[in-house]
């Protein structure tokens, strides 16, 4: 039997806002197991079913307000509507998210398809319970060839749960090419970063291999995937990367493409922006989409220092009437700080700088306006008038 766990009036009150999250100070102690239980009101009104995780502070998270078993074809259910939701993606690419957590109805759940395969990520002891109706889910909706499960994510640790990377069903090769809006590339399903790959930025990716012209410059380029898009149109296409082995996967990725040949160099994305500008160098076309500068409320300021730092550098390396596109994937830093830094930026580089559409992570990661968390995503395509 399901077991029932109460909740207070401020819990109820921010399920019915929208937001599946109900933190421990809101819930009402109970022995039940890690798993799917069944929440009320003080007064015993029914609210809904979620994943309870006895040791996290988010202590539930709603999954439905139906009154019913969630065995897997439930489950599977919810994954179909999400895949239906994705449908505009046929033909386009092989790599996309099938299941973005909260933005698709199952928190803590994510599941990304690379080809024939999927990787999977169960981030809380809840849905960790549930895993073998999951997995048959996935099998029935999605019928991969394997199943990887990157259970290797930090958030893990707060739930209790042991870090892992192991497959699920059969075993999922190291390695698999899959095709991005005419781009070939190589994805690592248990090295690479996230679930093997960054699958959030395809939009703005595709967006900018419309806009690419003249000498064009990817900062942070991780596996090369934006400067592979760029070369599509622009002439000369500089690559800068610190990892040595990222550039490597770049260069192999290079390998599937035609178009301008990419130069790949291994470099600190700082210095680097300071010599070209030391040198003179100018750009019809810049990328920085750097990692997480703030992976913490408290680091906020640095990051800020750290965002304003390269965006002024390589706004003053526009050359005239040239694009920047400029990101940032720290949720903590949020819409209105980057805006914000963005205008500092331009006001201390000198430069006349438009702002001419902001953006944020690609549509198969969707974004629930109630839970702010489903964002992370900040991108702003920029014009230099001078």
């Amino acid at each position: 039997m399901t077991a029932t766990v109460a909740v207070t009036a401020r819990g109820a009150a921010r399920w019915r806002a929208g937001h599946p999250w109900i933190y421990r100070t809101d819930v009402s102690p109970t022995r039940a197991p890690a798993g799917v239980v069944r929440v009320t009101a003080g007064s015993g009104r029914f609210l809904g079913q979620a994943l309870l995780s006895p040791a996290s502070e988010i202590r539930l998270r709603f999954l439905t307000r139906e009154d019913a078993a969630l065995g897997p074809d439930w489950w599977a259910g919810r994954i179909a509507s999400a895949l239906a939701r994705r449908s505009g993606l046929s033909g386009r690419t092989s790599a996309f998210r099938v299941v973005h957590g909260e933005g698709d109805g199952l928190p803590s759940l994510v599941i990304d398809r690379y080809g024939d395969y999927v990787v999977a990520q169960l981030l809380s002891a809840g849905l960790e319970a549930h895993r073998a109706d999951v997995l048959e889910a996935i099998g029935t909706v999605l019928a991969p060839k394997a199943v990887l499960l990157r259970n290797d994510a930090s958030v893990r640790r707060h739930e209790r749960l042991p870090l892992a990377i192991e497959d699920a069903a059969s075993r999922v090769p190291d390695e698999i090419e899959v095709f991005e809006d005419g781009i070939r590339f190589f994805v690592f399903p248990r090295t690479g970063q996230k679930t093997g790959a960054f699958l959030d930025q395809r939009d703005n990716r595709v967006r900018l291999q419309g806009l690419a012209a003249g000498r064009a410059l990817d900062v942070f380029t991780y596996q090369g995937l934006f400067a592979l898009h760029m070369a599509r149109r622009a002439s000369t296409v500089l690559a800068v990367d610190s990892s040595a082995a990222a550039l490597e996967a770049a260069r192999r990725n290079g390998g599937l493409n035609s178009g301008s040949p990419v130069e790949w160099r291994e470099g600190n994305a700082f210095d680097l922006l300071r010599a070209l500008e030391r040198d003179g160098q100018r750009f019809d076309t810049i990328v920085l989409d750097p990692p997480a500068f703030a992976k913490t409320r408290s680091a906020i300021p640095r990051a800020l220092a750290g965002y304003k730092e390269i965006n002024l550098r390589a706004m003053r390396l526009l050359a005239p009437g040239g694009t920047l596109f400029t990101a940032s994937c720290s949720f903590h830093v949020g819409r209105e700080l980057f805006l914000r830094m963005l205008a500092e930026a331009a006001a201390d580089s000198g430069r006349s700088i438009v702002l001419c559409e902001i953006t944020g992570q690609a549509a198969d990661h969707p974004e629930l306006v109630t839970v702010p968390e489903t964002g992370y995503l900040k991108g702003a395509f920029l014009v230099a008038r001078d």
